[in-house]
């Protein structure tokens, strides 16, 4: 910890963050323009963070204060949204219209004038599903293609893509170095791992999993892949370094849809369309720790950056349920429309 003081300026360095105040007194015109120079140059920006839902019911994209759970605007969006991911500035987002692999449409959304922007036409890949933000472009697995694709913002273009081979490559995760790419591929019960090599020439590797298997997450260190089967509960745990499955958990989630890592990386959480359960899992010996009955099912999960919550998309109770990570409770409620499901941070500078 470094601690530094200037005028009526001190901050204080823990890791990577940076706390900034002002002390009490009087701060002339001079020191005022020293202070928001200093402010700017040592990273003392606040962060607007907001909540991204969607309403598949009722084609909407809900923006949401996650301070006070309220709803400040709703965008609308294509016939079958599915997934939500923002640009890594927080000012723009992408949905996936999905229609069970037939539609091949991207909406973007300006989340600073909370309207519609423009369609991306995917073609000619189709079913657009998952969806990741990385090195400034904008991934998509193309289920109906058996492929993924990515989207350069930049040149409005789609500027690569690869076969997966695999039936229904559903869900996406690509490393911040944008290196490797995952996908769960659910008919087909396996998981690719695309790996970037010289000159662009990607290669795959397939592991067998549990068919049905949707939901996935990787761990904050990046070691393992957990993936969860809505077919027999099970949840597999993917060495990516050994690219080889290390654990089946026989963790009976009937109905599994999407699975999390907590930002500690010590627990899991799986949510069940099927029981309106979510489940949590220890990491380390990988036993369940508890069950939450969040409604009637649960869809989409995300949790806030430093674990103090959890918010889970109730698609048949129409709300996302707001789970206390300490009191393992359903503390709140938030009506964002009809059937939601993907969620997502946008955070801007």
């Amino acid at each position: 910890m470094k601690k530094t003081t200037s005028g009526h300026l001190s901050h204080t360095v823990v890791g990577r963050r940076i706390k900034c105040k002002l002390t009490d007194g009087p701060l002339p015109l001079i020191g005022l323009f020293l202070y928001f120079t200093f402010f700017l140059s040592t990273g003392c920006v606040a962060q607007q963070r907001t909540l991204l839902v969607l309403s598949k019911g009722d084609h909407t994209l809900a923006i949401v204060d996650p301070a006070s759970l309220k709803v400040m605007a709703k965008v609308p969006v294509g016939s079958d949204p599915h997934e939500v991911i923002a640009s890594s500035d927080g000012k723009t987002a992408y949905v996936s219209i999905y229609g069970g692999g037939d539609l091949h449409t991207l909406n973007v959304i300006d989340l600073i004038a909370q309207k519609p922007l423009f369609n991306i036409d995917t073609r000619p890949l189709f079913g657009p599903h998952g969806l990741a933000f990385a090195g400034g472009k904008v991934w998509f697995s193309a289920e109906g293609s058996k492929s993924v694709g990515r989207y350069d913002p930049a040149t409005k273009k789609l500027d690569w893509s690869m076969g997966t081979g695999q039936d229904r490559t559903h869900m996406i995760y690509v490393t911040p170095d944008q290196k490797h790419v995952y996908t769960t591929n659910v008919n087909s019960g396996t998981v690719s791992l695309l790996t970037a090599g010289p000159r662009q020439e990607w290669s795959q590797t397939v592991i067998s999993v549990s068919k049905g298997s949707e939901g996935f997450d990787v761990s904050p260190d990046g070691r393992q892949l957990w993936t969860v089967s809505a077919d027999d509960g099970s949840i597999a745990v993917i060495d990516l370094a050994a690219q080889k499955t290390v654990a089946t958990i026989d963790a009976k989630i009937s109905g599994a849809n999407r699975l999390k890592f907590t930002p500690d990386g010590r627990r899991v959480l799986a949510s069940s369309l099927k029981t309106g359960d979510l489940y949590v899992f220890e990491v380390a010996s990988r036993k369940e720790l508890t069950q939450i009955k969040i409604g009637h099912g649960g869809a989409g999960i995300l949790i806030a950056p430093d674990g103090s919550r959890a918010f889970v998309g109730c698609t048949p109770d129409n709300y996302v349920a707001v789970i206390d990570l300490k009191t393992l409770k359903v503390v709140d409620h938030i009506d964002v429309g009809k059937s939601p499901d993907g969620l997502a941070w946008a955070v801007r500078q």
